[in-house]
């Protein structure tokens, strides 16, 4: 058996619906796992859900704002219920803010950023590592982000939710530890997702002087996040715990911003 088979295995993605989470239950899925969508889009989840079940695969979707307690705790429930155990939780949902003069920060807008970011992600990994407790084992994946670990000048509220999440992994990592429950934190920079393609803000090989970019000159695509999602949920990576994987292109703004 291959240590990448997730056959028998279940796992909850959060913003299942989304560039990078739509990527993670497909492969999930492929390596056998039964995938739960979780995503307060009700409608987006059921579709991609229904995708994976047409390639006898599996996957439930179930509707959830991360942010409230009641609706994570069934969000957990109803996996137990379907499927019998949460091994693998990926907190993967999360928004971006404005951007602001550090000074012109709205704090509405930091409470909600923050909300969404970090308090969105505490409270899936208490409810899943409750459950994850009671069965002796579990691995939590949190997304987080480059502007966690270096900053994101203009979105402070961004940047300090992110950098919260890192914390928050390290903490639980060491805390769970002797339930034999793995925390891990990826960290994406510049992510070539279908919305960013849209912005025009993604660089594509040839440039625009017809010249070919070196691969790791180029942002990573949503693939190659789900691909070492695909390693922390798998029992390869079962040493492993607390840490921190960045996944990025060779450029100086992906690690300085000066």
């Amino acid at each position: 058996m291959s240590s990448f088979d997730l056959q028998g295995k279940t796992a909850i993605v959060t913003g299942g619906a989304g560039g990078l989470g739509r990527s993670m239950v497909a492969t999930l899925a492929a390596a056998g796992a039964n995938v739960v969508v979780a995503s307060r889009n009700q409608e987006n989840i059921s579709k991609i859900a229904d995708a994976i079940n047409q390639k006898d695969q599996t996957a439930l979707a179930i509707g959830v704002d991360i942010t409230n307690e009641d609706q994570v705790d069934s969000l957990i429930e109803q996996t137990v219920a379907a499927f019998g155990s949460v091994d693998i939780i990926v907190n993967n949902a999360g928004r971006w803010g404005k951007s602001h003069k550090a000074e012109d920060t709205p704090l509405d807008e930091w409470r909600d950023v923050v909300e969404q970011n970090l308090t969105g992600v505490l409270i899936p990994c208490l409810a899943a590592g409750k459950q994850m407790i009671k069965q002796g084992s579990g691995k939590i994946i949190n997304i987080s982000s480059t502007a966690g670990s270096k900053g994101n000048p203009g979105q402070l509220h961004y940047s300090a939710a992110k950098a919260g999440v890192i914390s928050l992994t390290n903490n639980l990592a060491f805390m769970w530890a002797p339930h034999n429950i793995n925390v891990n934190c990826i960290l994406p920079g510049l992510t070539a997702t279908d919305e960013l393609k849209g912005y025009g803000i993604i660089p594509t090989s040839p440039d625009k002087n017809g010249k070919e970019v070196p691969r790791l000159n180029l942002p990573p695509g949503p693939e190659d996040v789900a691909n070492l999602t695909l390693f922390l949920a798998s029992a390869a990576s079962d040493a492993l715990t607390g840490e921190l994987y960045p996944i990025r292109a060779w450029l100086k703004s992906e690690r300085f911003w000066q």
